[in-house]
């Protein structure tokens, strides 16, 4: 069985650099997943955001979840729900601006934290996009100014918590999706696990690893590198045991970003392989908010109807 993808971000700066990258290729080519070791994000940073985000969960969460579950009869099912999440969530946005000092119940401390960390996971994320760039033939910054748009990316946190199931076998903890967005970084529990990927028709398990950075790549990079890099249907599973922490960033194209195949690799493609549409990054997320659990395809197709509207500028690379 072939082995999850872990790279070793530290081995960039030496006589790894060369293998390293090629992990990461293969890695965006056939898995759509990849974890980060030496990412440069410090442990103890990383112990603090787990710890208040668990504290968070038990003090403020944890109560409203059960009276939901409660309230839906959700212990008692006998059949397998389809059209909800066994998941405990609340949303923070970083760019264009902060929503942290909006959010009710979180402390001090952990808004501070927060902060750092998303600041941190900014800066990783906008290495990752030129690390692909070079692996993709790409100028050095192309992936972020296409992310630009008007007034920059689009940054946010999806921070969950996927509490002990009672029916595992007929509730997902969260559905099988791809991602809208464009680059996700996710710290995730290193106890308990349930995340999944499909790969080869066979799911896989993303392996929990203390201090470790998961990546995963969304539709919009599909379309950018014009199917070289493929985002990639993933699930989590609940669990009957313990309750499992996940915290998501999306670094995403500007709402008004236009978003289509990078140029260069078309034209090394057969001139019928531009598959991808063009569309406007805001109208595909329209879109995604009702079709998330269905298949990216059809999303796709459709933003293929509305492209002869847009106008399509030129990429400036710094």
């Amino acid at each position: 069985m072939e082995t999850f993808p872990v790279v070793d971000l530290s081995k960039l700066n030496g006589e790894e650099r060369k293998p390293t990258m090629k992990v990461i290729n293969d890695a965006c080519e056939n898995w759509g997943f990849f974890e980060l070791v030496n990412h440069g994000i410090s442990h103890d940073l990383l112990d603090a955001v787990e710890r208040l985000t668990k504290e968070h969960y038990r003090r403020c969460m944890e109560q409203r979840f059960k009276e939901m579950v409660a309230s839906k009869g959700l212990e008692a099912v006998q059949s397998e729900i389809d059209d909800l999440d066994w998941e405990s969530t609340f949303f923070l946005r970083h760019l264009p601006e902060s929503n942290l000092a909006e959010i009710p119940d979180l402390g001090e401390d952990y808004r501070k934290t927060m902060k750092e960390f998303a600041l941190e996971l900014e800066e990783l994320a906008e290495q990752l996009l030129d690390l692909l760039c070079e692996n993709l033939g790409l100028e050095k910054g192309y992936l972020r100014k296409v992310f630009c748009g008007s007034k920059g990316p689009t940054f946010g946190t999806k921070v969950s918590n996927y509490p002990p199931c009672p029916k595992p076998d007929l509730i997902k903890g969260l559905r099988a999706h791809t991602d809208a967005g464009g680059i996700i970084l996710l710290f995730q529990d290193d106890k308990v696990s349930g995340l999944q990927l499909l790969k080869d028709g066979q799911w896989i398990d993303v392996p929990p690893m203390k201090h470790s950075i998961v990546i995963n790549l969304g539709d919009q990079l599909e379309v950018i590198t014009n199917g070289k890099y493929k985002s990639v249907l993933h699930r989590v599973l609940a669990q009957t045991d313990g309750t499992r922490m996940s915290i998501a960033s999306f670094y995403n194209p500007g709402r008004d970003a236009v978003i289509y195949p990078a140029p260069e690799l078309v034209e090394k493609e057969e001139k019928e392989s531009q598959i991808y549409p063009k569309f406007v990054f805001e109208d595909y997320m329209k879109l995604y908010a009702g079709l998330k659990f269905q298949a990216k395809e059809p999303r796709f197709e459709a933003m293929k109807a509305v492209e002869s509207t847009i106008n399509m500028g030129p990429i400036a690379t710094a």
